[in-house]
């Protein structure tokens, strides 16, 4: 077609060059007719040339498109990608070698079959919709199931997990659909180990934190009944002894100097007694409660370590449970240890809260903040057990820091697995 039109426009202008002679000059019909060949021979020339120049482009773009296609097909052939592509009516058109290995299914059976028989049945509809409203849209490509695992079904009946894309093309004024999947069958098995073996570890470390609070209560009342006894009875002996002696006419005042000693060591030894004692497990926290046990550790905490704290506990008729009212205060006493390690703070602010859902402790300082702590040295593993006891318990950590502002510890646990069962909701 271009190369007869171009031979039109050669022949035209022969014919507007021949007028424009014939009005210079007289021109003979014998040199007419020849001048009139020679445009016909010209133009039929021109169109063979331009025609030959368009049948050599559709040919090099045929090669380029075979091999595109070549290409494109060995792509699909090689790739560890599933690939289905299917037509409007969900059918499908191309099914490559990873699609017939993941669905267990030969090509020849799959090609033509609708694309339900490799959805489980429970997704079918769900599915159908999903593509006919991508299909409506403008949207090329997009991937399947950001939110969820999908899941496809094998030839022989077997459920897999999948991980799929999708995207649509124009062809032939029909449109086409290809989805491209993989089998996460084995990322899924490894994920549920992890995550198994983290629930098994958790619960290991709550079983080990259990035993040792009730190896440390054990401890406590040993030193605090035991030793603590014979310590108070070694003292009212020695008080006795010297009273005696000193009703005696040969009393020696070097002697009752040296009983006075061993009082006053006695004395001593039963107040290290109770503070190592305390610092096991405080016998307040099992005998009056956790609040009586952070007013101790308080107290002591500003005792030793000269830091004034600013305590606020509002837990209403609350009542902790013994597993809750532990885990709270080794938290309150993990946040002291950090503090005096760390913080180069001045004031502590403690508040512990309740309401009708939740449970919320409270620790923060005006020291360095976070960020400008040195790199912890060895194993620390004093916020990873905070956040054990508080996972223990269903519970949150938080933690905001900026340099210079100081170190906030947001604990957050639910009501319902603080409050002691027996105790009024």
């Amino acid at each position: 077609m271009q190369g007869a039109l171009s031979g039109v426009i050669v022949l035209a202008l022969w014919w507007l060059g021949i007028q424009q002679l014939r009005l210079l000059c007289s021109v003979s019909a014998v040199l007419q007719g020849w001048l009139w060949v020679a445009a016909v021979g010209h133009a039929s020339v021109f169109a063979a040339l331009v025609s030959l120049a368009r049948h050599r482009q559709i040919l090099l773009a045929e090669a380029g498109t075979s091999l595109s296609h070549a290409r494109l097909g060995s792509i699909i052939r090689t790739t560890t990608e599933a690939i289905l592509t299917i037509d409007t009516a969900q059918r499908i058109v191309l099914f490559n070698p990873m699609a017939e290995h993941v669905f267990r299914c030969p090509a020849d059976d799959a090609i033509g079959s609708p694309l339900t028989r490799f959805i489980p049945e429970r997704y079918r509809a769900e599915h159908a919709r999903q593509v006919a409203r991508f299909g409506r849209n403008s949207v090329t490509d997009r991937p399947m199931g950001a939110r969820r695992v999908l899941f496809g079904l094998r030839a022989d009946g077997e459920e897999f997990p999948i991980e799929a894309s999708i995207s649509q093309t124009e062809d032939n004024e029909s449109k086409l659909f290809t989805v491209v999947l993989r089998d996460i069958t084995e990322r899924v098995e490894a994920e549920a180990l992890l995550q198994q073996s983290r629930e098994e570890l958790r619960a290991l470390s709550a079983n080990l934190q259990h035993v040792r609070e009730i190896e440390k209560g054990r401890v406590a009342r040993a030193l605090h009944d035991d030793i603590g006894q014979t310590l108070s009875a070694l003292k009212m002996d020695v008080s006795a002894l010297d009273a005696q002696l000193a009703a005696h006419p040969a009393y020696n005042a070097d002697i009752g100097a040296q009983l006075t000693r061993m009082l006053s060591l006695v004395d001593r030894n039963i107040a290290s007694l109770r503070r190592i004692a305390a610092y096991q497990r405080p016998v307040m926290l099992d005998d009056l409660g956790l609040a009586a046990a952070i007013d101790w550790l308080v107290d002591d905490f500003t005792r030793r370590h000269r830091i004034e704290v600013s305590q606020t506990v509002d837990t209403g008729d609350l009542i902790f449970n013994a597993d809750a009212a532990t885990a709270v205060f080794r938290i309150i006493e993990e946040a002291f240890t950090n503090i005096v390690r760390h913080a180069s703070a001045s004031t502590v602010d403690l508040s512990l809260h309740a309401d009708d859902s939740k449970c919320t402790l409270r620790v923060g300082d005006n020291g360095v903040g976070a960020a400008s702590l040195p790199a912890p040295i060895g194993k620390a593993f004093g916020l990873l057990g905070v956040r054990e006891r508080a996972h223990a318990l269903g519970g949150r950590v938080s933690i905001d820091s900026r340099p210079e502002t100081g170190f906030v510890l947001t604990v957050v646990l639910p009501r319902e697995s603080v409050r002691e069962k027996d105790a009024r909701p």
